[in-house]
């Protein structure tokens, strides 16, 4: 399949609910780098490089997300690998 890079916005009751601890633990889980922010749209912004299998898992659990969070939307856009990071951060 080959690395990729994929950006996320998702959408919905994603803040205040671990959404950014849980998404670096479940990237890191699969082998991904890059990172995870609040928007100031009270969104989540995800920005991850890797396999794009591992990149699929990420997309699947961000339509979900961790218990306390309600997603409504996941916004997805596949861009080429870049190679620009050493691990998967949350950025404040």
């Amino acid at each position: 399949m080959g690395l990729k890079q994929v950006h996320l916005h998702v959408k919905g009751r994603v803040q205040g609910v671990y959404f950014r601890a849980s998404t670096q633990r479940e990237a890191k889980r699969l082998g991904l780098s890059g990172w995870v922010k609040n928007r100031p749209d009270g969104g989540v912004e995800i920005l991850a490089e890797g396999e794009e299998d591992g990149l699929k898992e990420l997309i699947a659990w961000a339509q979900k997300g961790p218990t306390a969070a309600r997603v409504e939307r996941v916004d997805i856009r596949w861009r080429g690998f870049q190679g620009d990071f050493p691990d998967f951060r949350i950025i404040e």
